[in-house]
């Protein structure tokens, strides 16, 4: 099956969004499902080595309509830029855009990478959320100061001290005092204790609290992809492992967590991107075309 794309404009809060809308050639062969990419970061729709583009075709070639767009203040959308934190008016004027350029698409699914992925599960934490089926994230963005000295200490400093190089420079002065100081600071705040649930009111969580709320709220599907050589991947990993919510989430029959053996970040490469693309592809055939009927 081919594809075919065109561009949107649409309203947010009174600033011009654009997109650009992906869907199959053969409309008889369609899915029912409409994908909202959420594009993170300060990048635009296109997306690091034109992967969006990529993945917006290899979705509307196999029957799914997909729609990638420019969040207010980024790529050739107007107004002014605002964090992942800020992007739910932006994602839902995106959800209606794609309802109204694809009114086949019953189905309505998020889909985000780092950031992107972070403001989509917090734009489920908005009382909207029954509109999504639902959500697909990549490597998500949880990184607070205790969890990047965290996976510092667990993939960077442990490996660190078992090297002998490492211990004769710190004993012949090689290892200056501020790294060591900066070694002691992380090792303390990786053994903090996470906070208790429910100590903190909800509209003033930290976001990746937030985030896990969201996600184990949603009753609907959840596809959560980890490369294997990325580093936020591994400290959202760490969370999955340590934090309450999260470890409930990663327990639910709803929600697949799966790595992508030898990915980086972005799925740079044919590789990578064909076997994120396929992963995709496949959970959204076995998990919310075939869920959601």
């Amino acid at each position: 099956m081919t594809w075919h794309e065109r561009a949107l404009t649409f309203n947010c809060q009174g600033e011009q969004l654009f997109g650009v809308l992906a869907t199959p050639s053969d409309q008889s062969r369609a899915t029912g499902t409409g994908v909202l990419v959420v594009v993170g970061g300060p990048q635009y729709r296109v997306g690091a080595h034109r992967q969006f583009v990529q993945f917006a075709r290899a979705l509307a070639a196999a029957g799914h309509s997909v729609l990638r767009f420019d969040v207010r203040g980024m790529g050739d959308s107007t107004g002014a830029q605002r964090t992942f934190e800020e992007l739910d008016a932006d994602i839902d004027a995106g959800l209606c855009a794609l309802e109204a350029a694809a009114p086949e698409a019953g189905r309505l699914v998020m889909m985000g990478l780092c950031d992107g992925a972070s403001a989509a599960w917090l734009r489920l934490d908005s009382p909207t959320r029954h509109r999504v089926s639902a959500v697909c994230v990549a490597n998500p963005w949880v990184r607070t100061q205790a969890s990047l000295a965290q996976t510092q200490v667990k993939h960077y400093y442990t490996q660190r001290l078992r090297q002998p190089e490492f211990w004769r420079k710190l004993f012949t002065g090689g290892v200056g005092a501020a790294a060591v100081k900066s070694v002691l600071q992380n090792l303390q705040l990786a053994v903090q204790k996470h906070r208790a649930p429910g100590q903190t009111a909800p509209n003033t969580a930290p976001f990746p609290d937030r985030m896990a709320r969201a996600c184990l709220k949603f009753a609907g599907p959840q596809l959560i992809v980890l490369s294997e050589l990325d580093l936020t991947a591994k400290e959202f990993a760490g969370q999955l492992k340590t934090h309450l919510q999260w470890g409930r989430a990663a327990s639910s029959p709803s929600i697949e967590v799966a790595e992508l053996a030898a990915a980086d970040h972005t799925f740079t490469g044919h590789k990578s991107r064909s076997e994120f693309e396929a992963l995709v592809l496949g959970w959204l055939a076995r998990s919310v075309v075939t869920h959601t009927q």
